[in-house]
């Protein structure tokens, strides 16, 4: 047994967990654009129209989104250590199985639990995120953690198509199935809560360890916490914003190398690697939106505002962009608008993902982060799925892109106007 955890030891493992958590949301973001990726090769290789490849992008958030509520409350009530290293290894299984499957339903179905095992992910990292750092702390890092959302994507491209080149799409997902897998493993290895280290005195008052206890019985939890937030106003203000947040920023997500081969005529491979650039933009435009609101805060704004502001522009800006891209405006102009489209995008994820540690109590953060993710889950779904329709009806990637600009400036109205003032629960 090891002794009380000093102040140097305690920063050391805090900072092992952003970084742990980074990496699992950038490999859980290479996961996800590994069919994007792969899109035309699996297209060809099945005989999938673009509505078909558009309801096989979708049916992971699907999956995600029915996950996100049951796994909020387990997230606010056991340990990040446990219920994020299953997750892991639910869906490094389901990622490798994608790859060795021979069947259209058996593809689905992987898909389906690819959902299901990186549902607890952001759930239960935010919530390990509260117990490691204090609010004044937690925008930047949050930003990070969400960061790795835009990352994932980036990164994925070149990883992915130099793997591909080798083995093919099977033997891409497959290989990316084993790296999660070793992840799980090195999570569960060194991940430990604060409080179960035993901090000495003076780490306790450096980090204010959390220490809210979770409820103990299943029936106070449904009607306490969920019940509880599902009454609200600015739960369903957070939820029905989040979704357009995730529609506009997951439409370039799984449909950007596909929509580079058709309207730009470039080939596979520089399509999945035109497309990282835009991703690199919205990484970097989630960093900006968790320092941008501690540095709000700093300046005197309430943490609502420091977080809803930034979210009302960054929205409006995403939606502009991403409609004059319906324009035939060439292939620089379009990526250098995507780009802003991405990095405005990124921003909003990352102050909208910080407004649930503002507008809930540390003990319902996770149910609350569920239940607006849980729109975003939506919006994830639909984007796909009637990008894709919208492809085949049209001809054209035009009106996707229409849509998605409406989306997003009726997300931005429904954070202006439906956040006001909030009471913290």
């Amino acid at each position: 047994m090891t002794g009380p955890a000093s102040l140097g030891r305690m920063v050391a493992q805090r900072r092992a967990t952003v970084g742990l958590l980074v990496a699992a949301g950038c490999i859980s973001y290479v996961d996800r654009a590994a069919l994007s990726v792969g899109n035309t090769a699996v297209m060809a290789s099945l005989g999938l129209s673009y509505t078909q490849m558009g309801w096989l992008l979708s049916v992971f958030a699907w999956a995600y989104l029915v996950c996100q509520i049951p796994m909020g409350l387990i997230a606010d009530r056991t340990s990040a250590r446990s219920f994020l290293g299953v997750g892991l290894v639910v869906w490094s299984g389901a990622q490798i199985a994608f790859g060795l499957v021979g069947s259209v339903f058996g593809l689905f179905a992987c898909r389906a639990l690819l959902g299901l095992g990186e549902a607890p992910l952001f759930l239960a990292g935010t919530r390990a995120l509260v117990r490691w750092y204090p609010p004044q702390d937690r925008g930047a890092v949050i930003g990070l953690f969400n960061g790795s959302a835009a990352l994932g994507p980036a990164l994925a491209p070149p990883l992915l198509l130099g793997i591909m080149a080798v083995w093919g799409w099977r033997g891409m997902s497959v290989a990316i199935g084993v790296a999660s897998l070793a992840l799980a493993v090195v999570w569960i290895a060194f991940y430990r809560d604060p409080t179960a280290m035993h901090p000495t005195a003076e780490a306790r008052r450096a980090f204010a360890a959390g220490s809210a206890a979770p409820p103990a019985s299943v029936g106070p939890v449904v009607s306490g916490d969920l019940g509880y937030l599902l009454q609200r106003r600015a739960t369903w203000v957070v939820t029905i914003g989040f979704a357009g947040v995730i529609y506009v920023t997951w439409l370039y997500g799984t449909w950007l190398p596909a929509w580079l081969e058709a309207t730009q005529h470039v080939s596979a491979r520089n399509a999945g690697l035109l497309s990282a650039l835009p991703q690199i933009c919205g990484f970097v435009g989630c960093l900006a939106g968790g320092t941008l609101s501690d540095w709000l805060m700093r300046r005197g704004f309430s943490a609502l505002d420091a977080c809803r502001r930034p979210v009302v522009w960054a929205m409006l800006v995403a939606a502009v962009v991403t409609g004059l891209t319906a324009l035939p405006l060439g292939l620089g102009l379009s990526m250098f608008l995507m780009a802003i489209a991405l990095f405005a995008g990124g921003l909003a994820m990352s102050c909208g993902w910080t407004l649930g540690t503002v507008i809930a109590s540390e003990h319902r953060v996770a149910t609350l982060e569920a239940i607006q993710n849980t729109g975003g889950s939506f919006g994830g779904a639909l984007a796909p799925a009637v990008t894709g329709a919208l492809a085949d009806r049209f001809g054209s990637f035009g009106p996707s892109m229409l849509t998605a600009c409406a989306v997003g400036i009726v997300c931005a109205g429904v954070y202006h106007f439906g956040l006001r003032s909030v009471e913290k629960p």
